[in-house]
């Protein structure tokens, strides 16, 4: 719902992303800042939100692929790690740029998430679940097994600094404008996906698969190409994190990941890409607040040990997906329409 006096004439219009000056100016405003960043504030909290854009990646893809598609996705931590081996061991064994590993990393990722994809078409909901499961033991499975000096097996792999135009990017500057810029380029694409045909066809699957088919939506390549979407975008994410950390080991993508970026997708709000990045910007604030907080406690709490704070910050945050799916089970982005909606009609709530 728009505003009064604003209204669309042409489809075109109709399915822009920006719609009035208000949203133009905002938008402005969030790019200035985010390129203001670093001067700003310290190197910690430029990490952080570094981070958290590399995990935007990621969840934006789940959210494509289980939010608008349907398609239960408990995998999502593997095809990332997919496309973070796949970028770190081109960048080491053939020398390639960045930006050349990390788009590498994300086709290897989605071919990856393609033959999981096929699954789709005959099981759907807790069997489907299962089916991605098995894709992130999988993943484990091969990356520990295979020779050493393919992947590097247990003791994991390490790549040298990203280079741009001669520039390495070593410091947490360059990351970060590295990281916003490819966040940037995939978010502004997955609003293209979810606004086009494709987008379209995957909320129709989802919403019934049947009649979808009958309506002439190729049901089966729509489910195979919501995964294939999906983990190209956490191959792209494991990609950046590569170039992050400079070390990939295979623990960093467990299936407790896979369940974080659930989680973000849930409190953020199913089916929708803004609500993807709220849902990361949130849990990734709550789960640095009480990393931060865990060592105060057991300092003050001596009987406490570190493991017990681990545990109680996991039971904390289950706390807060399970409130969400009691009390607000369609995510804080459709608790922020109502209040927009409201804004926009009142004084008039008729």
């Amino acid at each position: 719902m728009d505003p009064a006096g604003v209204f669309a004439t042409t489809y075109q219009r109709d399915q822009a992303l920006i719609r009035t000056r208000a949203q133009a100016i905002s938008l402005l405003v969030l790019l200035a800042l985010l390129l203001l960043l670093p001067q700003l504030v310290g190197s910690r909290l430029m990490a952080m939100v570094s981070v958290m854009m590399i995990s935007a990646v990621v969840v934006v893809g789940l959210q494509i692929n289980t939010g608008y598609a349907g398609q239960v996705n408990l995998g999502q931590a593997a095809f990332m790690g997919v496309g973070a081996y796949t970028s770190g061991a081109v960048a080491l064994k053939f020398g390639l740029p960045f930006w050349l590993s990390i788009p590498l990393g994300g086709v290897a990722a989605a071919a990856f998430g393609f033959v999981f994809g096929l699954s789709a078409v005959r099981i759907k909901g807790f069997y489907l679940a299962l089916t991605t499961i098995a894709a992130q033991f999988l993943f484990h499975f091969l990356i520990l097994n295979l020779p050493s000096s393919w992947l590097g097996g247990s003791n994991g792999l390490s790549i040298e600094p990203a280079t741009f135009f001669g520039h390495r990017m070593a410091d947490d500057v360059s990351i970060y404008y590295l990281c916003l810029a490819v966040t940037a380029i995939m978010v502004f694409g997955a609003y293209g996906i979810t606004r086009s045909r494709h987008g379209r066809a995957f909320v129709a699957v989802r919403d019934d698969d049947v009649a979808s088919g009958m309506m002439g939506i190729d049901v089966v390549r729509t489910k195979a190409t919501a995964f294939l979407v999906g983990a190209f975008y956490a191959g792209i994410g494991g990609g950046l994190w590569t170039y992050y950390v400079r070390f990939v080991a295979v623990d960093q993508f467990t299936l407790l990941h896979s369940i974080w970026f659930i989680a973000m997708i849930i409190v953020g709000g199913m089916g929708s890409v803004t609500g993807a990045l709220i849902g990361v910007v949130v849990i990734k604030l709550a789960q640095e607040g009480i990393t931060t907080l865990g060592p105060t406690v057991v300092e003050k709490l001596p009987f406490l040990s570190g493991d017990i704070v681990f545990a109680a910050m996991n039971v904390f945050l289950g706390g807060i997906i399970a409130a969400f799916l009691i009390f607000e089970p369609r995510g804080l982005m459709h608790r922020w329409n109502i209040v927009k909606r409201s804004y926009r009609l009142w004084p008039f709530p008729y």
